[in-house]
């Protein structure tokens, strides 16, 4: 047949191989099998339908014949009971059996017959002489089966009627009026009468209530009255609620009782103590909880739990009060009155800690001042990663951030550490005792309390009362250093609840001791630490320090973890648990260990090599030169662990770096500058004040006018810079012209009255860091001593009493005198306000707002101690050392300095103050012209300069390179190499006659060839002394 144009005539083939038959054929296999399950859904529809159809005709039925019941009650007892007597409660009286029958809570006709019923109960069990007699007749125990479950459903029937009408009564719910007729009170007082524990059936009744999760009812009547509670007229008085509820919780814990223990979700805790501010509401039955035992007993229930408490914690009443904050609040107001009693069990404590953790680590942190209670939040880069994978958390009401922190106060804390560690052998120093479990879990227990408490509340509270009022640091380190000398910290990772069991066993203990002991350090004099040994002796600090170095060490470099930043979304704290254990282990014990690095400048007490890590080596070197490694972060974080000469090489290296990187025009900007020597501050000030950051990182030339206005000899390679640097640092050091003054020790800090010398004092103390930066940036050493308190300030720190003596060691001893005073201090009349004496005018400051009339006492003398040190230290040189800070950084990196303390970076600037190293100069010298390494002139040479004094050294040394100081890791490192050319071709009388010479831009020394050593020295020892700028040049 032939082609006809039409497609849709084409036989289709199945390019699968397929034939049509097979598509047929599981095409009604499909069908059938959808047709299957069509009338499978068909017959379970119908199945369903007969079940629903049958549940609601037996429910009607069931309405129909408690409907009849009902009025077969009222025509044989009456609608309100009229026809009731007492022989109706007994046995042997169907009463009770057909109220219970038809009895619905929410039929308002039912509710009212109850209240009745309850009425004539307690009307008839005082007429005929007991509750017992009344229900169980004279033969109580042959019927005490019935009676029991009579009386078990009627006290039930009570409560749940209260329950399902608690929004029409929410008035009366917990009202202390006892004696008013009120239905509620009613229904409750004879709730109350059956389950009183002198009935026999009480423990029987009460095991049926909590069957039927009482505790849940009880709350949600609470929560119902609780909005409508009045606090007038309820001191001493306490509520029917109250007065059941005390009644129920006397029957948990103890032993004699048969009552069962119930689910810890439907417990009294999780649906009582959920409740915002319980305590509020029932006072009295805060005292039976914890006076009775039930606060232990319920806090080890909740410490064995192994869910998570967010899954069997009750609904959360609103946003701002969610269930886990109400049931720490409530649980440390209770726990705050255990631990106050003399025998305080230490288990209770433990349990307490375990479940307080982890209540306070889904906490937002909470804050009371503007100072933020993270000391990491100063350490934290901006490349660290940001852990933000749970929801926003909603801030907590501020009655319930105020009920939590105000708990958790100084008392509470000396508290739960006496009972913690009073009778742990942890506070002797038992050295060589092997470590029970007891005290391993003690410490672990409250090491994860504090470090979540100081993750979560604001640490300038809690830190002073546990540092000075406590054991804790002295515990800490008898612990650690036993385990340490045992290598048995296993002991404590395998009792803590917190961490799991690899983590490393040193982490808890070192989040907690460390910002501890920085605290005290902060306060403790120097006496006491270095002449009195306290907290630790010195020998214990030595360890200390091994110690902390090998861990940090350890989660730094051998085992890192990746550098993170968590934010106050608390949630995410507890999913990365150990990783944020691990992160505040590497910032408290850096902080730490640069702190006694402090301490050990200043006065040494261990070799400087002890802060070292041991495996630092040529390739972490090479490793800490890249961003974003693993040697780079320790750089950042724990820069100590690194020596001194490594970081100095990583700082050149970053110097040079800044000058070559793609698009810096350091190597191509040139300015020129004409300065005249007698006005060179001046003519320094006007001229590169107009430099941009940019111009300041370039070459700068300078030509030296002298006095008689004529330019100086020589042309500036860099030596007459160099020289330039030199004399304008010591014209603006100079104390003479009023920016800066000297400290007992001869040791410079800005003048805090500069501003009644020079208008213009600020602008000149940026001037003056920008000369200090560009001296750094270029290579320059300069001689200018500073204070150790004002270099902190280069590094943004803030400073300490013990920095006080350094700038007035009067006035530190006299605070010292006042910090041992044993007298009255009130007696000494000294008010919270300081003296300030600046060229013979004398100003008052007040300390603190106020404190004029705030009279310095025993109890804040302290305060007054640190807040003087910190006025002297901080406050009164905060402008000057702001604007020095601001030029230094336009041309100094803070992350370059910041591998450095204050003693380095001094001899950054200016070097090393000893002599330099003259066989090094030798071993690291060129020679030209004729001269080498054996010449006699040479060998001369070297020999006089050797016997130099070290006055004349460092003077040969600006002489041939413009810079009294060498540079600092020696002259290996001296740019271009030290050089001696002869300078005469022929030696003769005349050649001989002429003085050395020198090109300080090349570092190059020009000698004639003297014939003896002492025509030399006398013509070397002129040239230096000369001081004729570069005309010898």
């Amino acid at each position: 047949m032939f082609f006809s144009g039409d497609p849709s005539n084409r036989k289709r083939v199945d390019l699968g191989g397929r034939s049509s038959k097979e598509r047929d054929r599981n095409k009604l296999l499909e069908q059938a099998k959808l047709e299957r399950n069509k009338r499978l859904w068909l017959r379970q529809q119908n199945s369903a339908s007969l079940i629903i159809q049958k549940c609601f005709r037996g429910r009607k039925v069931v309405k129909a014949e408690r409907g009849k019941a009902r009025e077969q009650f009222y025509t044989t007892y009456g609608k309100h009971c009229e026809r009731v007597d007492s022989q109706c409660f007994g046995p042997d009286s169907d009463f009770l059996r057909e109220l219970h029958y038809f009895l619905s809570p929410q039929n308002a006709s039912d509710f009212s017959t109850l209240v009745e019923t309850c009425s004539l109960l307690s009307q008839f069990a005082k007429d005929s002489g007991g509750i017992l007699k009344l229900f169980g007749g004279s033969d109580y125990l042959s019927k005490h089966a019935l009676v029991d479950y009579r009386v078990k459903r009627l006290t039930y029937a009570c409560i749940q009627a209260v329950h399902h009408n608690r929004y029409q009564f929410k008035d009366e719910l917990l009202s202390t009026y006892l004696d008013s007729g009120s239905s509620i009170n009613i229904l409750l007082k004879a709730a109350a009468m059956l389950i009183d524990p002198k009935l026999p059936w009480s423990c029987k009744i009460v095991s049926y209530l909590l069957q039927q999760n009482i505790y849940w009812i009880f709350r949600e009547v609470v929560i119902a009255g609780k909005e409508n509670l009045k606090s007038e007229g309820r001191v001493g008085k306490v509520s029917l609620m109250e007065t059941i509820l005390a009644l129920v919780i006397a029957h948990t814990g103890q032993g004699n009782c048969v009552c069962p223990d119930i689910d810890l979700q439907w417990s009294f805790t999780f649906q009582i103590l959920t409740i915002p501010f319980v305590w509020k509401i029932f006072p009295y039955l805060k005292e039976i909880y914890v006076l009775r035992g039930l606060c232990q007993h319920y806090l080890h229930d909740m410490a064995a739990c192994t869910h998570s408490y967010e899954k069997v914690l009750p609904a959360d009443l609103s946003v701002e009060f969610p269930g886990y904050a109400c049931l720490l609040g409530n649980l440390l107001e209770t726990v705050g009155v255990a631990l106050a009693r003399p025998a305080c069990p230490y288990d209770m404590a433990i349990d307490f800690a375990n479940v307080a953790t982890l209540l306070l680590e889904v906490l937002p942190p909470i804050q009371t001042s503007n100072k933020g209670s993270r000391e990491e939040n100063s350490t934290m880069g901006e490349d660290d990663m940001i852990i933000d994978d749970a929801p926003a958390v909603v801030p907590l009401s501020k009655e319930l951030k105020k009920q939590i922190s105000n708990a958790i106060d100084p008392r509470f804390l000396l508290q739960l550490t006496n009972v913690l560690f009073g009778t742990s052998s942890l506070v002797a120093d038992s050295s060589n005792d092997k470590i029970n479990d007891k005290e391993a879990a003690a410490v672990a227990a409250a090491c994860s309390f504090l470090h979540v408490t100081f993750t979560i509340l604001p640490l300038e509270r809690i830190m002073t009362v546990l540092a000075y009022r406590t054991e804790l640091v002295s515990v800490l380190w008898n612990f650690m250093k036993r385990c340490h000398e045992n290598q048995n910290w296993s002991c404590l990772s395998a009792v803590s609840p917190y961490l799991p069991g690899d983590a490393f066993g040193w982490l808890l203990p070192l989040a907690v001791f460390c910002p501890v002991y920085k605290h005290m350090l902060m306060i403790v004099d120097n006496e006491e630490f270095y002449e009195q040994e306290k907290p630790l002796s010195l020998n214990d600090i030595r360890l200390l320090i091994v110690i902390l170095k090998q861990d940090l060490w350890q989660i730094l470099w051998l085992n890192p973890v990746a550098p993170m930043k968590f934010n106050t979304n608390t949630l995410s704290l507890k999913k990365h648990r150990v990783e944020f254990v691990q992160y505040r282990v590497i910032v408290v014990v850096s902080e730490l260990l640069s702190q006694l690095q402090d301490w050990n400048n200043r006065r040494q007490f261990a070799h400087p090599s002890n802060f070292h890590a041991d495996g630092v080596n040529d390739h972490f070197i090479s490793q800490a030169m890249i961003e974003n490694t693993r040697a780079y972060d320790i750089l950042k974080h724990a820069p100590f662990l690194v020596p001194f000469t490594s970081r100095v090489k990583l700082f050149t290296s970053q110097l040079a770096a800044t000058k070559e990187r793609p698009g810096s025009h350091a190597l191509f900007n040139r300015s020129s500058f004409k300065i005249r020597r007698d006005h060179i501050l001046e003519d320094a000030f006007s001229q590169l004040s107009t430099l941009t950051e940019e111009d300041l990182r370039g070459v700068i030339r300078v030509t030296f006018i002298d006095e008689f206005g004529v330019e100086e000899a020589g042309i500036d390679g860099g030596g007459i810079f160099k020289d330039f640097m030199e004399n304008i640092t010591r014209a603006a050091f100079d104390m003479q012209y009023g920016l800066f003054k000297e400290t007992i020790d001869h040791l410079l800090y800005p003048n805090p009255g500069s501003g009644m010398i020079h208008e213009q004092h600020l602008q000149f103390f940026h001037f003056l860091g920008i000369i200090l930066g560009k001296a750094m940036f270029e290579g320059i050493l300069v001689d200018i001593p500073f204070a150790t308190f004002f270099l902190s300030k280069l590094k943004q720190k803030h400073n300490y009493l013990n920095d006080l003596p350094s700038l007035d060691p009067e006035l530190y001893r006299h605070l010292i005198f006042l910090k041992r005073y044993e007298g009255d201090l009130a007696e000494l009349e000294l008010y919270f306000v300081i003296f300030n004496n600046e060229f013979g005018e004398q100003t008052a400051e007040e300390l603190i707002p106020g404190g004029k009339n705030i009279r310095v006492v025993n109890d804040n003398v302290i305060t007054f101690i640190h807040l003087v040190a910190n006025h002297r230290l901080n406050t009164q040189i905060r402008q000057q050392s702001s604007h020095f800070l601001r030029g230094f950084q336009q041309l100094i990196q803070k992350n370059w300095i910041d591998m450095f303390n204050e003693h380095e970076l001094q001899l950054l600037i200016s070097g090393s103050v000893d002599g330099f190293d003259v066989d090094d100069l030798r071993s690291n010298t060129n020679y030209a012209g004729g001269y080498n390494r054996e010449h006699y002139v040479i060998d001369m040479f070297w020999e006089i300069l050797k016997n130099f004094s070290l006055e004349n050294q460092h003077k040969f040394l600006k002489f041939v390179t413009g810079c009294s100081r060498g540079p600092l890791l020696g002259f290996k490192y001296l740019e271009p190499l030290f050089c001696i050319q002869r300078a005469a071709g022929s030696a003769t009388e005349e050649a001989l006659e002429r003085l050395p010479t020198s090109a300080t831009c090349m570092n190059l020394l020009k000698l004639p060839p003297y014939r003896s050593k002492e025509q030399m020295e006398q013509k070397l020892v002129y040239a230096i002394n000369a001081e004729a700028g570069f005309d010898l040049s």
